[in-house]
């Protein structure tokens, strides 16, 4: 078994490789399309690496290949149609759902792949949504960012709109965000104006979802229908990536001083860990600095679902831990501000 984490960042990518969970040596490779952003990575459903990358020369674009060292782009990757209007500028979120890959974009849209990623057609239910004319970009753009997704259920979280739900793999949405706070209320569609920054499942449970807010960590039991606030334990309402060990039933997060600021409060990095479902949390620092005034970003986290928890920051760091957050190492290696990070398990 091997653990390979995935770092994308502002310039390329970076693997870090090691032969087991309970292992703390690393390897490192890269970079992997240099000179590139690299904004998300996943496993299609024959085991293959989907990565998506952009260029402000040459638009956004996804390779695949069973390898990172052999990954030519693809020649069809998600594009929106000349007549809408809308510019398709990054990818940012991979999820295989079966067989099918879906891609979270910004401008906000979500693509769909039948054929592991080599061609891509937009759910336009989503895009042509009601409410579409009132989405407004967040300080990252106009992003949908994250999914969920159990059979033709899809829950997809964008900024800074809020979470939208399809139970028909992808034709019809409407919005979930009851309960949550609006930062800005839009006169005539009120279920909208919620900045979502990251959204996680139960998989045993898929109707169990926690969300990390620009203002608030929330809590759904029934798909999003009414959102409760879970801050016990947190030193602020805002933060950007929320993951979680699903083995082990613990949720992981890493908030910042405050939406003004955008640092680690006092400066001080931490991890916070909920093993009680998100009702009370507790700090992990252990290993991680108290000097770093560096954020660590929406896609930025990730677990293995072997007690790993791995984080990387804006200032091209990155943090490992195989005891679900008591301990963090920093890892060789100082990278390009990092945007992404996915942990793979092969054989």
């Amino acid at each position: 078994m091997t653990i390979q984490l995935f770092v994308g960042t502002q310039k390329g990518a970076f693997v870090y490789s090691k032969d087991d969970a309970a292992s703390t040596t690393w390897s490192i490779a890269g970079p992997y399309f240099p000179g590139w952003k690299v904004s998300a990575a996943a496993l299609d459903a024959n085991g293959e690496f989907v990565v998506a990358t952009s260029s402000y020369v040459y638009g956004a674009m996804i390779h695949r290949g069973k390898s990172f060292e052999d990954m030519p782009g693809i020649d069809a990757p998600p594009r929106y149609k000349a007549e809408q209007g809308f510019k398709l500028n990054e990818v940012w979120a991979i999820k295989r759902a079966g067989k099918r890959l879906l891609a979270g974009v910004d401008q906000a849209g979500l693509f769909a792949s039948d054929d592991q990623g080599v061609t891509w057609y937009e759910l336009d239910g989503l895009t042509g949504h009601p409410t579409r004319p009132q989405w407004f970009p967040g300080f990252g753009g106009l992003c949908a960012h994250h999914l969920t997704v159990s059979g033709d259920e899809i829950w997809c979280g964008i900024s800074a709109v809020g979470v939208f739900y399809s139970a028909d793999a992808g034709k019809t949405w409407t919005s979930r965000n009851q309960g949550v706070r609006v930062l800005i209320e839009d006169e005539n569609h009120k279920e909208i104006g919620t900045c979502v920054h990251a959204i996680v499942a139960d998989p045993e449970d898929p109707q169990r979802i926690w969300r990390q807010d620009h203002a608030g960590m929330y809590r759904t039991h029934d798909g999003g229908e009414e959102w409760e606030l879970i801050q016990n334990g947190l030193p602020s309402t805002f933060g950007f990536p929320l993951v979680r060990d699903h083995d082990a039933n613990v949720l992981f997060s890493a908030p910042l001083d405050s939406d003004q600021f955008r640092y680690p409060t006092a400066g001080k990095l931490a991890v916070y860990r909920s093993d009680d479902d998100g009702d009370s949390w507790q700090a992990c620092r252990n290993g991680l600095p108290n000097d770093s005034y560096h954020a660590v970003l929406r896609q930025a986290m990730a677990t293995d679902q072997r007690g790993g928890v791995y984080l990387g920051n804006a200032a091209g760091e990155v943090y490992a831990s195989n005891d679900l957050g008591a301990s963090f190492e920093r890892l060789p290696g100082s990278l390009p501000r990092i945007l992404c990070v996915e942990a793979f398990v092969t054989a």
